[in-house]
């Protein structure tokens, strides 16, 4: 026998993790566990069983959190969130650091009590899940020590309710515990029904580094008890999960003016060129599918391999799945451990029994295991192809070119990640901007840390986690006072002076009738100034159609932007007195041009300087963080200083490379439509901005549930707010509303409207010699 011969045919011996430690905290706690609240323990009420999901063995009783717990757990974090923000960035920072400490001198208790609630392998709980998890608090000790220098003069939201999974619940309540606190929030956790010990055991964490009663209040429960934090008087929910239950937590919160984070499903696609190393590919695969079962929100689910290798890449990945160790997951020789839940296990089941393709498996144990799994022969519209199984199921498909890769690793509903594999740097980095992903990882997978932010696009949610940019999620928005109401005038008058113009919409760069055929008449302190159309939903229909057609603008070059930004203002400034004119006719008010001038040129002076930032990962390699456009903006604008807010809206959006569906202030609409003929002579493409004319309340829902526009703002003094926020639950846009209250136009401040108008993607590139 060879030593080749040898080697294929060595077997791993067992190498079992022990679990006194956590069965001795197990037993001090009597198994039995209440609520963490004020700092203190709680005694447990009615209780519900947590077992280990591969033998099947009881762990603990935990208390089913009631809607008088969870009132009770908010009380104490609002009573203690005061001082939690007045407590100076050091002494914050001590607290977020102590908890550090404290996670990694009790490592080996956290990460078996993990392998004994989820069934993961004790390999990724003790090297990835608490690893990160100190990390996390590690990291942002240091965003808590700086905080008044990063985020100067901005305020915590006050109490946040969290709500984290059950596939990696130490992790997901590091990533929302540490900014959390490290802003000067309070926070009343809640973990998953099937996955709370290590939750728990945190609370213990908590004491000993002296984080102060009622700063961090830990609620165990179901989805009731869920439901009761979502609807109690918390300030800001950030909440990890499944996209229907993010869909109904937007629909939920709509209107209330908490602030919403949402980290969502995904089916994120593994894009493998032909120039690509194969072998590392493939273990790249195993790392993007099969860690942890497959139950990672981020898992490359979905193959898609360039044809020239296709049949050699399909027959090495067969032979290494066969080689894929599933078992007991306190086994440190073992690859893959048990589902989280015989529940799941099922669920995962029946998604398979639904494909088309042709299924390839490896070998597991009878229990609450699944084996490995490939899925070929599959077509785009197949379940696999489309819905998150969130299990060890990976689907196959094949490409030609470069373009069809992008095209079909965007045929989802989903955006959270995606990997791209090719030894071609050019390739790779091509076509890893053009993904419409959170994360891009370029020959690797499942690259995570602290300073890399995290989130998703389209239906994989919405803000980010990680990183200076993930501190935004935490900080309060500044708001004005409540909007006056608009003025309106009535006359008597029926019969304007002068030959009869009744001033178009603007769609696609030209001047368009309003579908309906209906116009209304614009009234001033003098009586009628001028008639406009009113939009309906077809005139909304073209104008996303124009915009759609427009996205090339998207990928112009901010110095490209900033030159049309300047022409367009340019242009405004030499109609300044009409402009003028115009508005005083409108409104009674002064003239706005020489402001909405300036604002205009500031934002062309941001085209080219909202640059993305590299990031301190401890990897060889890098990670950077890219400010990517929205895509199709529709923004209501505002009543008050109507130029000037048009000029700040249409220079946002603009400078940072999205297109713009309109819709004009309605006391001053023929202020928007004279912008038509500046628009046109200041080069500005065709669908790039697109205006409508015609009422807030009735396009409201329409702008918001429209599948093409990709977020929302308003600055509207209609109550439209709410509607914005529940129609736009359908599809999980962004959105940006004023809850009514009134905004500074002539302020310069640029922040808000650049988080608004862009999302970040992290892109990993690890290299190494």
């Amino acid at each position: 026998m060879t030593v080749a011969e040898i080697f294929e045919t060595m077997d791993w011996g067992t190498a079992p993790e022990a679990r006194a430690e956590a069965d001795a905290w197990l037993n001090a706690h009597d198994s039995v566990f209440g609520h963490y609240i004020g700092g203190k323990r709680q005694a447990s009420g009615n209780t519900f069983a947590t077992t280990s999901p591969a033998t099947g063995a009881h762990l603990a009783e935990i208390t089913q959190g009631t809607e008088a717990d969870v009132a009770a757990a908010v009380k104490a974090a609002r009573k203690a969130a005061k001082g939690w923000a007045a407590t100076s960035d050091h002494d914050r920072a001590k607290v977020l650091y102590a908890i550090a400490r404290g996670l990694q001198k009790n490592a080996r208790l956290f990460a078996v009590l993990e392998t004994l609630d989820t069934g993961k392998p004790i390999r990724e709980a003790r090297d990835i899940d608490v690893a990160l998890a100190v990390r996390h608090f590690y990291h942002h000790a240091g965003h808590a020590e700086l905080r008044s220098e990063i985020t100067p003069d901005a305020e915590p939201w006050g109490v946040c309710g969290q709500i984290v999974p059950w596939n990696f619940p130490l992790l997901m309540l590091s990533w929302k515990i540490a900014p959390a606190l490290a802003m000067g929030n309070t926070v009343v956790l809640k973990p998953a029904e099937w996955t709370p010990l290590t939750a728990l055991a945190f609370a213990d964490i908590c004491d000993a580094a002296g984080v102060p009663p009622g700063v961090v209040n830990i609620v165990t429960g179901n989805g009731e008890t869920g439901a009761a934090l979502v609807a109690a008087d918390i300030d800001k929910l950030a909440f990890t999960g499944s996209t229907d239950v993010g869909r109904i937590l937007r629909h939920e919160t709509a209107g209330r003016g908490i602030g919403l984070t949402l980290e969502l499903g995904g089916k994120s696609p593994y894009v493998v060129f032909e120039d690509a190393d194969i072998d590392s590919a493939i273990e790249g695969l195993v790392d993007a599918i099969w860690f942890n079962g497959g139950q990672v929100c981020c898992a490359g689910a979905r193959l898609l391999v360039q044809e020239g290798i296709a049949d050699d890449f399909t027959s090495r990945l067969k032979h290494r799945m066969d080689r894929i160790r599933v078992g007991n997951p306190l086994d440190k020789s073992v690859d893959m451990g048990a589902m989280v839940h015989p529940d799941h296990k099922a669920n995962v089941e029946a998604m398979l029994a639904r494909t088309s393709g042709k299924v390839t498996q490896g070998s597991c144990p009878d229990g609450c295991y699944l084996p490995p799994t490939l899925v070929t022969d599959l077509h785009g519209a197949d379940p696999l192809m489309q819905e998150e199984v969130f299990g060890p199921v990976l689907a196959m498909t094949t490409f030609r070119t470069p373009a069809e890769a992008v095209q079909l690793a965007n045929d989802t509903r989903y955006g959270l990640a995606a990997s791209v594999w090719s030894q071609d740097i050019d390739v790779a980095l091509d076509t890893a901007p053009k993904i419409r992903a959170g994360v891009i990882w370029v020959n690797g997978a499942n690259m995570l840390d602290a300073a890399a932010p995290f989130g998703g696009m389209k239906e994989s949610g919405f803000g980010r986690e990680g990183g200076i940019v993930g501190l935004q999620a935490y900080l309060r928005p500044a708001m004005g006072s409540k909007l006056a109401v608009p003025k309106t005038f009535e006359t008597s008058q029926n019969v304007r002076a002068g030959i009869d113009r009744t001033p178009k919409m603007y769609i696609g760069g030209k001047q368009a009738r309003p579908d309906g055929g209906y116009s209304r008449s614009v009234i001033g302190p003098k009586g009628i100034v001028g008639e406009v159309g009113i939009a309906n939903r077809k005139d909304l229909r073209n104008a996303v159609e124009a915009a759609n057609s427009a996205k090339g603008w998207s990928r112009s070059t901010g110095h490209m932007r900033a030159q049309i930004l300047y022409f367009l203002a340019e242009n405004l400034s030499a109609r300044a007195d009409e402009f003028d004119a115009r508005l005083s006719a409108q409104t009674g008010g002064k003239g706005e041009t020489d402001q909405a001038v300036r604002h205009l040129f500031r934002w062309a002076a941001w085209a080219d300087k909202h640059d993305g930032r590299t990031l301190g990962v401890p990897t060889s390699g890098m990670a950077l963080a890219l400010n990517t456009p929205q895509g199709n903006i529709g923004a209501f604008a505002a009543e008050d200083s109507p130029l000037i807010a048009l000029a700040q809206i249409i220079g946002a959006t603009l400078a940072t490379g999205n297109r713009l569906i309109l819709i004009a202030p309605e006391t001053a609409p023929l202020t928007a439509t004279d912008l038509y003929q500046v628009i046109d002579t200041s080069d500005i493409p065709g669908g790039v901005v697109n205006i409508l004319t015609g009422s807030h309340i009735d396009l409201a829902p329409d702008v918001a549930g429209h599948m093409d526009i990709d977020a929302v703002w308003s600055f509207s003094s209609a109550d439209i707010s709410a509607t914005i926020e529940r129609e736009a639950a359908h599809d999980l846009k962004r959105t940006w509303v004023n809850y009514g209250r009134s905004r500074d136009w002539s302020s310069a401040e640029a922040r808000p409207f650049l988080n608004a108008a862009t999302d970040t993607q992290t892109i990993w590139i690890p290299f190494d010699t």
